[in-house]
């Protein structure tokens, strides 16, 4: 058993082992225990990554990781890096206008459920759900149904009737 088998605090080797493997996950390496061994400075068997329950998951999803990336890259069409940047340039600027579109969605969707409450309407609004179960759960951890007691509107008296009583 060597010198850096009984080592068990990984505190030490962690931040150098995530440092190695998004390397040579930037580099397209082959990310296995010997390669990562290799790399590392107090880690210089395989066995001692395999044998070791963190450092092992740690290289488990590093691997899982590159496995997606080289997925994704094999999906995608061959073109220059500019034309790829821009198309993440524009699917970032899309997600962002449907993130603000979700937002007043959901703001509007609140004060219409306010404004409904308000006129004593929200059994009605909840008649309409109760077939829908799961979207009114949903609704209710979003914070999109209303959380106050509705009051009954009341009309005020015109001036100038006399109450019959």
């Amino acid at each position: 058993m060597t010198f850096d088998d009984q080592k068990v605090n990984t505190s030490d080797d962690s931040p150098e082992m995530v440092r190695i493997l998004e390397e040579m996950i930037a580099a397209d390496v082959t990310i296995t225990a010997r390669a990562v061994a290799r790399m590392h400075s107090t880690v210089k068997h395989a066995s001692s990554i395999i044998r070791h329950s963190a450092r092992s998951s740690l290289m488990a999803q590093y691997q899982e990781r590159q496995k997606q990336f080289r997925a994704m890259r094999g999906r995608m069409p061959k073109r220059s890096l500019d034309q790829i940047a821009a198309q993440i340039v524009q699917k970032d600027a899309r997600i962002a206008e449907l993130e603000r579109r979700v937002e007043i969605l959901s703001v509007s969707h609140l004060a219409m459920m306010r404004a409904v409450g308000e006129l004593g309407g929200i059994s009605k609004w909840l008649k309409l759900y109760a077939n829908h179960r799961e979207i009114r759960d949903e609704l209710n951890k979003m914070g999109m149904l209303p959380k106050t007691d509705v009051k009954q509107f009341q009309m005020p008296k015109p001036e100038g009737i006399d109450d019959p009583n």
